[in-house]
């Protein structure tokens, strides 16, 4: 037991003394694996799931390394995806630096005045920033990189995911070869490991919890629901379960903000949160928030990112996370510092229920079902009133044309060529040429890229190659088809529509495919 004490590393005083002000005592698997190592100057892989103690890991280190300078010379450097994740690192750094004198932590990240950063700069040891600032300063001459000492490049995969891996490659060259540097993830996909290879000399690897630790202290349930009832539903939910502080996430800027106004509607002091907010704003929320004066947080995952939600009783997926790593990220916003946690995904369709097997076995996560008795009694979401009102089917003229025709001649047929989905259908009016046109303005695909679309009545197949499937689903997030904010996903093979449209779609979907913008 002593052993993970932090008294038993060779640390300085001034360390010590700000570890206990924050009551830290023993050391989390991944502080006790990565310290004495960090502390060797060796360069690190530290892969852990959210929660674990890992900004602490590289903080305390890296606090512990710097030297006071009179003329400011930066001598550790941190990259986050989200300049959320920036300020929380920022706050940490600054309680384990609290007794070095002369020791100064500076954030930049887009959003705030430029002048204000080029200000702290000049007399900065440690910067934390988004990559994008971080190269505007490099090339503006407001930060200098001849005394770098360490890199840290935290959430690497999520950095890779928002598509800052030049970046990266970027600021990493600007330092110098004799650097240490660390590197943290969650995942290690292919691209991360090249970056190890390129830019790291000899790196020891470091599971601090073999990925597991948020899975056992977190309880996960799922909740099947009526499709029309669902945001009722979590109201439902959390009456039912008493629960006073709670994130709910959801998959669109636009669903956020539908969603909060009903809460707010049904009596709950719910504040949304996510990146068309003026950071401002954003930061005042999340002070709030951490402050325990707003309890109900509804944000997207990126927003989310650096939120010290601690105190959080449950986490609420509303939407089904489009990726296994967001869900991941998700539930660890409770169960934090070992403490317990409880985590709920609502299932309204079939579509959602078979994402979610696919999630858990991908991560090895086990979900519970929990039976939210009362649903059927609930009334129709309001929400859903603007979809519904154009949602009426009209039959169109035959005009010779097949309706499912491939929208591109040019498109090259393989067996390779996976199908995408998207919520919307021949109920919601859609046509091949709206779901094509999306595609071409968001993703940035070419028609010939685009090969058959079949419009069903509630929903939409697209064949796609393997590759652009993959971009489609993850640059169109916030995107929309003929008004219709949407959902993309991986798809089985449709099956054939008959004749008339089936008004009830599947597993209690109905007409609900999508949410028109800009109406609640």
């Amino acid at each position: 037991m002593d052993e993970k004490l932090f008294s038993n590393l060779n640390l300085s005083e001034e360390v010590l003394h700000a570890i206990a002000d924050v009551g830290y005592e023993a050391m989390t698997p991944i502080q006790e694996n990565i310290i004495p190592v960090v502390l060797e100057g060796r360069d690190v892989i530290g892969q852990s799931s959210t929660g674990t103690g890992k900004t602490a890991a590289f903080a305390i280190p890296a606090v512990e390394m710097t030297e006071p300078t009179e003329e400011g010379r930066v001598q550790v450097l941190v990259l986050a995806p989200t300049r959320e994740l920036a300020i929380q690192i920022t706050d940490e750094m600054r309680k384990f630096a609290k007794y070095k004198e002369g020791v100064k932590t500076v954030p930049v990240y887009g959003g705030q005045t430029i002048m204000i950063q080029i200000r702290g700069l000049k007399k900065a040891e440690i910067v934390v920033g988004t990559p994008g600032r971080i190269i505007d300063h490099i090339k503006r001459g407001t930060l200098k990189m001849d005394h770098i000492k360490m890199v840290v490049l935290d959430e690497a995969d999520e950095m890779l995911d928002m598509g800052f891996l030049d970046d990266i490659r970027y600021i990493l060259n600007c330092c110098p070869e004799n650097r240490q540097t660390l590197l943290f993830s969650a995942t290690m996909p292919t691209q991360i490991l090249r970056i190890t290879q390129r830019f790291q000399k000899d790196p020891v690897h470091v599971k601090g919890d073999d990925g597991q630790t948020a899975f056992e202290l977190i309880t996960q349930y799922y909740c099947e629901v009526p499709q029309k009832k669902k945001a009722n539903s979590v109201v439902l939910l959390m009456e039912k379960l008493g629960i006073q502080r709670s994130l709910i996430f959801c998959n669109t800027k636009h669903m956020v903000d539908v969603l909060t106004e009903h809460l707010v509607e049904k009596g709950l002091a719910a504040v949304a949160l996510h990146g068309d907010m003026k950071q401002s704003f954003r930061s005042h929320v999340m002070k709030e928030f951490k402050e325990g004066s707003v309890n109900i947080l509804v944000a997207t995952d990126v927003a989310a990112r650096g939120i010290d939600a601690s105190g959080v009783q449950a986490i609420i997926n509303y939407d089904i996370p489009q990726d296994t790593e967001y869900y991941v990220h998700r539930i660890g916003r409770t169960g934090r510092a070992g403490n317990y946690g409880a985590a709920y995904t609502i299932i309204a369709n079939r579509g959602e229920f078979f994402n979610l097997c696919d999630i858990e076995d991908k991560s090895g996560a086990h979900l519970i079902p929990y039976d939210l008795e009362g649903t059927e009694a609930l009334p129709d979401d309001k929400v859903r009133a603007s979809n519904n009102a154009k949602a009426s089917y009209r039959p169109r003229p035959d005009d010779g044309k097949k309706q499912g025709a491939g929208t591109a001649s040019k498109f090259k047929d393989n067996p390779r060529n996976v199908l995408v989905s998207v919520d919307v259908g021949a109920e919601h009016d859609i046509r091949p040429s709206h779901i094509s046109g999306a595609i071409m303005k968001h993703a940035r695909l070419r028609k010939q890229d685009i090969g058959r679309i079949t419009v069903n009545p509630t929903e939409s197949f697209i064949e796609l190659s393997p590759e652009n499937a993959r971009h489609v689903m993850r640059s169109m997030t916030d995107a929309t088809v003929n008004d219709f904010v949407v959902v993309f996903r991986a798809a089985e093979e449709p099956k054939k529509s008959s004749g008339r449209p089936n008004t009830k779609g599947g597993y209690n979907r109905g007409r609900n495919g999508g949410y028109r913008k800009g109406k609640k």
